[in-house]
């Protein structure tokens, strides 16, 4: 042993005396080739590593969700915090989960009984939970967002920046939507009795229960718009928010690691197999030369450009209705994406536009998988047709969401440009 201490002193030394001159030769080389655009193989090489930095970035988001999932109790105290924030005397509370998807199973056990309780309409209800759930993948950190970035190639930073006033957008819509209808039909959502309002005092004391989580929002998006981390760090950084905010809530433990570490792992491991079939179809669609045969027939299209967008729209919200967002992006986005850069334009304002079509697509029927996670935690009162019913109006305050965001392109577009 006391062998293996003297070798492990001795590289240790070595380390030591020329760490410094490695360092420097390391931080020269990297100046060098960021000096000089990429060409040919040396292209191909900075692809890969850009998509190891975004794949370590999903990880970190992923393992950043996997401490936050929360236990019933958790869930209970920020559902009873957002109903003392919002104003009492006003009908429509539903307009305020604008949550993750992965909450659609949180808000549906715990929120939907509530709402029924009080007298709320079903169908307004399961809608408002539904869209909420949608709009996790459109306000950043989102892993929809890397995996664009990561087939694509633009950068993760520009996708979370563009999504925050789009996201911010649809959210207002929703909430538009459910106040006017609720102004002119009260009974869809009646108000608190006056019992069980809050007081001022006592909505400031709730906000400590959402405190953290906005928190970890905070530092995640506010470190990649001050310019102190990339996405892969900011990421990073949302997962020592996420343990810190387990230690404060008492359950940081070695079981709540070793399951988000696993989770984490397995869909890393899915994640390089998903960029292994979007290269081999990228590699074979080009190799094919299908992209000249896809641009004449995309010239056909009546309209010009803008023809040709929306056309690609409809065609993704029609994909949307029946497979995942992941497949749509292996299929679409190696035909799609080069003539959007032929055709003029942003392809950051355009992954905002695929985003919210996978948004819309997980609450359309015949299978958006809302409406199933929905429908397993739902009372047995609640049909399958009610589920159907209920997302309809909000999918179509989804579809005015993309349509102004086409007409008025600086949306998505400003803040990436003012940030970047």
């Amino acid at each position: 042993s006391g062998k293996h201490v003297y070798n492990v002193s001795l590289i240790a030394s070595v380390i030591a005396d020329k760490g410094k001159e490695a360092a420097k030769n390391w931080l020269q080389g990297v100046r060098n080739n960021l000096a000089r655009r990429p060409q040919g193989n040396d292209r191909a090489q900075a692809k890969a590593i850009y998509a190891g930095q975004c794949d370590v970035a999903i990880g970190n988001t992923y393992y950043m969700g996997k401490m936050q999932t929360n236990r019933k109790k958790r869930a209970q105290r920020k559902w009873a915090a957002s109903i003392r924030l919002v104003f009492p005397n006003q009908g429509g509370r539903g307009a305020h989960l604008n949550i993750s998807g992965a909450a659609v199973v949180a808000m549906g056990t715990i929120a939907l009984p509530s709402m029924l309780e009080r007298g709320y309409d079903k169908h307004m209800a399961l809608g408002a939970i539904n869209i909420g759930g949608g709009l996790g993948i459109l306000i950043p950190p989102s892993i929809i967002m890397i995996l664009y970035s990561m087939i694509t190639g633009v950068s993760v930073g520009q996708m979370f920046a563009a999504g925050v006033f789009p996201g911010l957008l649809l959210v207002v819509l929703v909430a538009i939507y459910v106040l006017v209808r609720c102004y002119f039909q009260p009974e869809l959502a009646p108000a608190l009795p006056p019992e069980e309002r809050a007081s001022w005092p006592e909505k400031f004391r709730s906000l400590g229960a959402v405190l953290l989580p906005i928190l970890i929002v905070m530092m995640v998006l506010g470190s990649i718009m001050l310019g102190m981390t990339t996405p892969t760090e900011a990421a990073a950084m949302g997962v020592l928010g996420a343990l810190i905010s387990a230690a404060v809530y008492r359950k940081f433990n070695w079981t709540l690691i070793r399951d988000a570490s696993l989770r984490t792992f397995s869909l890393t491991g899915m994640i390089m197999w998903i960029l292994f079939a979007a290269h081999a179809f990228s590699a074979a669609y080009q190799s094919m030369d299908a992209q000249a045969m896809i641009e004449g027939w995309m010239e056909m299209i009546p309209g010009g450009p803008w023809g040709t967008i929306i056309a690609m729209q409809v065609i993704l919200f029609l994909m949307a209705m029946v497979l995942d967002p992941v497949g749509i992006m292996l299929i679409t986005l190696p035909v799609f994406m080069p003539i959007v850069q032929s055709l003029g334009f942003d392809p950051i304002w355009f992954g905002i536009l695929f985003v919210i079509n996978m948004e819309i697509g997980y609450m359309t029927p015949p299978f958006g998988f809302n409406l199933f996670y929905l429908k397993g935690v739902v009372p047995p009162s609640i049909t399958m047709q009610d589920i159907y019913r209920s997302v309809l109006p909000y999918v179509m305050v989804g579809i005015v969401g993309l349509a102004i965001i086409m007409m008025f392109p600086q949306i998505a577009t400003w803040l990436p440009g003012y940030v970047f």
